[in-house]
């Protein structure tokens, strides 16, 4: 009798613990407290027909003056396009598009999680390997290049979301600030060309995702998101260098004339999939 009392006795403890670690592994609040974790994906970016490449010939920084040769023509007059130009002439070889890139981040956050509810904020920091660019062509004939990238992003932000047993679907918002690299290429081997070099920009990030545990402490989601930097100031200064005094960059009214590009929105979309740890 004391055999069976015993055995009893233990398949009722084994099954007290099973429950009592089931109920431990799933938390009415999973998503409450301290996280962290990375994502990785794909970016691609926001349309921008139409960018064009202005000039500056009076040192007023109104930027529309046109860049006319000694007999008055139009020294673009071959145009621009909203890519990488891959030679010196107007549409032979063409016109690279702007590169969409991978992308990689890490990050940390908190959450408080009140019933079906989830309030949280979370950090930021990783790359995109997206670059953006705007090119035109001079009749010399020459191309000239601007190009933009991304050194690094930072974020910081709140998200919100609404939880269902171990799934959540949530919105983030904040404050985004890049490390955005400028670039200048030009086959153009007669004027002397200098830049303002890179910028650091704050901007805004906001979009939505999925979190689901996999296991008590271990989250998997997909995330999408939106990124603009508003970047209006590179600029490239022309001067004579070993052209002719007749070249149209350094005619009167001024002898050295000043370059940006038209679009100063620098924007992408981002989807990745994203793991995080809960502590």
């Amino acid at each position: 009798m004391n055999k069976y009392l015993v055995v009893t006795t233990g398949a009722v403890a084994f099954s007290l613990a099973s429950v009592a670690a089931a109920a431990d592994a799933v938390s009415p609040t999973p998503f409450s407290g301290l996280y962290v974790g990375a994502s990785g994906g794909y970016d691609i970016q926001s349309n921008d027909n139409g960018s064009v490449l202005q000039f500056d010939r009076t040192g007023a920084g109104k930027f529309n003056d046109p860049v006319l040769t000694a007999g008055g023509a139009n020294a673009f007059a071959p145009g621009f396009c909203h890519g990488r130009a891959q030679g010196p002439t107007f549409g032979s070889p063409g016109c690279e598009n702007d590169r969409n890139r991978g992308s990689y981040y890490g990050r940390v956050g908190f959450n408080k999680q009140y019933g079906h509810l989830v309030l949280g904020v979370v950090g930021e920091f990783g790359k995109t390997g997206i670059k953006d660019y705007t090119s035109g062509y001079s009749i010399t004939p020459a191309s000239y290049v601007f190009e933009r990238g991304v050194n690094y992003e930072g974020m910081a932000a709140l998200r919100g979301g609404l939880a269902f047993d171990t799934t959540m679907f949530y919105a983030v918002g904040g404050v985004g600030y890049a490390d955005i690299r400028h670039r200048f290429f030009t086959t153009n081997t007669a004027n002397a060309f200098s830049d303002n070099g890179n910028a650091r920009k704050a901007g805004f990030i906001a979009g939505v995702g999925l979190e689901k545990f996999l296991t008590r402490h271990v989250t998997f989601g997909v995330e999408y998101s939106y990124h603009d930097y508003k970047d209006k100031n590179y600029r490239v200064l022309v001067s004579q260098g070993t052209a002719l005094a007749t070249n149209p960059f350094v005619l009167a009214p001024s002898s050295t004339t000043v370059i940006r590009r038209s679009d100063d929105n620098f924007r992408w979309n981002s989807l990745r999939a994203t793991v995080g740890y809960h502590f």
